[in-house]
């Protein structure tokens, strides 16, 4: 057998969660080489197993042959553009996985009033530690979010000296707004490509938001939200203090390396599957294999690749 080009077996893989999370590449060739992937710069070769990765990020100044995209493919990896050091998030090519049970969840909840407002009240519960928000309604947690949001302003405004006088940008006109929300509106950008990036990566729809609605991003906004308190809003006011004359250039490179050095990515991964998560069930793990159903309205779901004939089907006057 041609080693080359052959398919690997569902067997050789890596399951989801022995794999490494992400891997990040800029200025390389992408090949492959048998069942690995390469990556060959000025400074040499290294080899990756294909099916060890779960998520390639391709930054700026790569190539990526057509041989390397067949093997990432058929090991269920999947391949995200993005900017330097995965700040932007450009497209994508696959979802990781090969189920769709994780965005059959996420619909069937976005779908119901009242799981969705149960997914809701897990978003706030992440911001609002040792709080019970379990009865809270949603108005209630708006108001609650936007309290604690604006007191992170204000601390951060008192504590680094930063006028602020409120949210207020322009987004047909960057350019029209104060030092601080540019760089709010810099770094949100980069916290926005990395939410995209994993949600992508889970197999996730990036529109059907459960507290944003009506965008194509808008379960993105809400993923970011989680961390916006923690990430990009101190980083935008540490940046203006320093008296920075390029704050969107500076704010960019402060969320890439935080993105770098941190757990961000692994807790959005956790995050999400707590949100979409059952009751009782610690987490909600999506499958490492491909189960393909047909759906039936009477027995929710039957085997696939069977013919199948009606009641009164006459074998002998077929």
């Amino acid at each position: 057998m041609d080693t080359y080009n052959s398919k690997p077996e569902l067997k050789s893989l890596f399951p989801v969660r022995e794999r490494i999370s992400f891997l990040y590449v800029e200025r390389c060739v992408v090949n492959r080489d048998s069942g690995a992937i390469t990556f060959t710069d000025k400074r040499g070769q290294v080899n990756f197993p294909s099916s060890s990765i779960s998520v390639l990020m391709i930054g700026p100044g790569c190539d990526v042959t057509h041989r390397a995209v067949e093997l990432i493919a058929d090991s269920g990896t999947t391949m995200i553009w993005v900017g330097e050091q995965g700040v932007r998030y450009y497209c994508h090519g696959r979802p990781l996985t090969h189920s769709s049970s994780l965005l059959m969840r996420q619909a069937a909840f976005v779908s119901n009033e009242r799981r969705r407002l149960e997914v809701a009240r897990k978003m706030y519960s992440l911001r609002f530690k040792n709080e019970d928000v379990s009865k809270f309604t949603m108005q209630q947690l708006r108001g609650r979010e936007g309290a604690r949001i604006r007191g992170v302003y204000r601390k951060l405004s008192n504590s680094t000296g930063v006028e602020w006088d409120g949210r207020e940008y322009d987004p047909d006109d960057f350019n029209n707004s104060n030092d601080i929300n540019k760089a709010l509106s810099s770094a949100n950008i980069c916290l926005y490509g990395l939410a995209h990036s994993v949600i992508v990566a889970l197999g996730l729809s990036a529109g059907l938001g459960f507290v944003h609605v009506g965008h194509e991003r808008s379960f993105v906004y809400d993923v970011a939200d989680l961390y916006k308190a923690e990430t990009s809003i101190p980083i935008s006011f540490e940046v203006v203090a320093r008296g920075s004359s390029n704050v969107e250039n500076d704010v960019r490179h402060c969320m890439r390396d935080l993105f770098a050095s941190g757990d961000i990515l692994q807790r959005m991964v956790s995050d999400i599957c707590f949100l979409l998560s059952e009751d009782g069930e610690s987490d909600f793990e999506n499958p490492d294999v491909s189960i393909l159903k047909l759906w039936d309205n009477k027995e929710g779901e039957i085997d696939s690749g069977k013919l199948y004939l009606p009641d009164d089907y006459d074998e002998d006057n077929k």
